[in-house]
């Protein structure tokens, strides 16, 4: 007797399973709606464009290849890295990428491109040559990249 009462209390009720069931869908239906709330641009992603870009325009001028300039700019709702030989573009929805050389003020890239050259050693050569570069990407968050003036990349503000 002791036996059949085991194996009896052993498994889920109906009501056990379908309360899963529905919180499942709960859960779910949340999920969806967070997610088609969130905005396609990803401040991130458009930082990760611009460090592979320059880094992709500073080897081709290590490398003695005459595509040694990289071109920004910003259009209506594009934001677009030209290294000459690839063109890399990221939807921007409202977004802001500006620029400051050597700790100056910031300024938008403009329409018509912000041109960046790097020397056959890999440092920035222009638009000032080996002076460091910041970059902020604006919106709903903020992202800082770095282009020191030695061609390093990375996040945060040029010391």
């Amino acid at each position: 007797m002791h036996i059949k009462n085991v194996l009896r209390m052993s498994g889920f009720t109906l009501v056990e399973l379908v309360m899963v069931i529905i919180l499942i869908g709960v859960l779910s239906a949340l999920g969806i709606g967070l997610s088609t709330r969130s905005s396609a641009f990803s401040p991130l992603l458009a930082t990760q464009q611009l460090a592979s870009a320059t880094l992709l325009v500073q080897q081709a001028a290590l490398a003695g290849n005459p595509f040694n300039t990289l071109t920004i700019s910003q259009t209506g709702d594009r934001l677009v890295f030209d290294s000459g030989v690839s063109q890399f573009e990221v939807t921007r929805e409202g977004a802001t990428l500006s620029y400051r050389i050597a700790g100056g003020s910031y300024t938008n890239v403009p329409d018509t491109g912000f041109e960046i050259e790097f020397s056959p050693m890999g440092r920035v050569g222009g638009p000032v040559a080996r002076e460091s570069i910041d970059f902020r990407i604006s919106g709903e968050s903020q992202f800082d990249l770095c282009l020191s003036s030695l061609g390093a990349v990375y996040a945060g503000i040029c010391q």
